[in-house]
């Protein structure tokens, strides 16, 4: 083990209590840990699962101070924090993934930059400063196209989808710049990788996932992916050169299209846990959890192996919380509920994993029975 091993009994502070800081607080406590969550949220889902929690504004710098003093590392569970807050702590405390990691990630022009300088292909994309840089994107990237906020956008959040000269002339004068505009993908399906690097230069992936949206939000993860054995292969080396370039220490989600022609692009980076991995909570001996936590605590990162294929479907709102019960009474079926206490339309609540003998998806070509009995478990539980 490495020499710079953060010891048992350390404290892990996790910076944002949602569902991803509920579920690593459970993982670092498996192997000893303490953890302390910071939140801007009264009563966040990881309360249940943490040993402290603080209640507090992530740029408020009395908060921050006292919040590094009690810990021995810091990580953070979601993107959307301050990068000035962040720099502060890593003044008096470790800061796994560094804030260069978090600023890359915030911004989606520092982001597509980054992967350009790397050599990572990516969609055609521009930089919409203000409405009169928009007049020009149309015959940069021609209809249809996608215009992106720079920040803050997840979920489908943020996007707007621009099918030709009148849909643009509507909305320009109320869109909130600064923006991105992206070519429209011609894509065959979308793809993920969970890459994690320990401080000490460990790399591991877990299976490439194959991600089914719904109204811009995830709804089903299906592990390994559906694509030919070198493609996978590809899209793993590109997770892993991204990890090594950007100095990542944690755990990253890779997101990515396969074009209609076979090729990768690679779409978005997330320097935290992840939806597309929560598979691996039931497929795998060591989850995504566990291996973001040992590679912050820069312990051994072992071959995250997978044992089955695995089905991954969110609960999402009133409906998805409406299938709790049933998912419940079925064999097969591994439930996890995120402890939110308020219900609302769109809102992840949590998620179910079925799992399948390993080979029992099918190959790249074709749907088998197998596989449409294995979304339909957990959609018609």
């Amino acid at each position: 083990m490495s020499q710079t091993a953060l010891p048992t009994g350390a404290t892990i502070g996790i910076i944002g209590g949602g569902q991803l800081g509920r579920m690593s607080a459970v993982a670092a406590s498996r192997l000893g840990y303490q953890v302390h969550i910071l939140s801007a949220e009264i009563d966040p889902p990881a309360h249940d699962t943490a040993r402290h929690v603080t209640i507090g504004a992530y740029d408020d710098e009395a908060v921050l101070r006292q919040f590094a003093e009690s810990v021995d590392v810091i990580t953070f569970e979601f993107e959307n924090i301050s990068s000035d807050g962040l720099e502060l702590l890593a003044s008096l405390c470790p800061v796994h993934p560094a804030g260069r990691v978090l600023a890359i990630s915030q911004d989606r022009i520092l982001e597509k930059s980054f992967l350009g300088e790397q050599d990572i292909p990516v969609a055609p994309w521009v930089s919409v400063p203000d409405e009169v840089s928009l007049s020009s994107v149309a015959s940069e990237l021609g209809y249809p196209f996608l215009l992106k906020t720079t920040r803050f956008g997840y979920d489908g959040k943020g996007q707007f989808r621009i099918t030709d000269a009148e849909t643009l002339d509507a909305l320009a004068s109320t869109l909130p710049y600064p923006l991105i505009a992206e070519g429209f993908v011609d894509f065959e399906r979308e793809l993920s990788v969970m890459v994690a690097r320990s401080a000490s230069g460990a790399v591991r992936c877990f299976s490439v996932t194959e991600n089914q949206h719904r109204d811009g939000i995830l709804d089903i993860s299906l592990a390994p992916a559906r694509i030919p054995v070198a493609l996978a292969a590809e899209a793993e080396a590109l997770a892993l050169r991204i990890a090594e370039a950007i100095g990542l220490v944690g755990i990253l989600g890779v997101e990515m299209f396969v074009s209609a022609k076979g090729t990768l692009l690679v779409n978005e980076i997330a320097p935290r846990p992840h939806n597309s991995g929560h598979w691996t909570m039931d497929a795998c001996l060591i989850d995504q959890f566990e291996m973001h936590i040992r590679a912050v605590a820069d312990l051994p990162l072992p071959d995250p192996f997978r044992h089955s294929d695995a089905v991954m479907k969110n609960l999402i709102g009133p409906e998805g919380m409406a299938l709790c019960d049933t998912v419940l009474e079925q064999p097969g079926l591994a439930l996890h509920l995120y402890g939110k206490s308020e219900c609302r339309p769109g809102r992840k609540m949590g998620h179910v994993n079925a799992l399948f003998p390993l080979g029992a998806l099918p190959g790249p070509y074709g749907v088998a029975a197998r596989f449409d009995s294995a979304l339909k478990a957990p959609q018609e539980a």
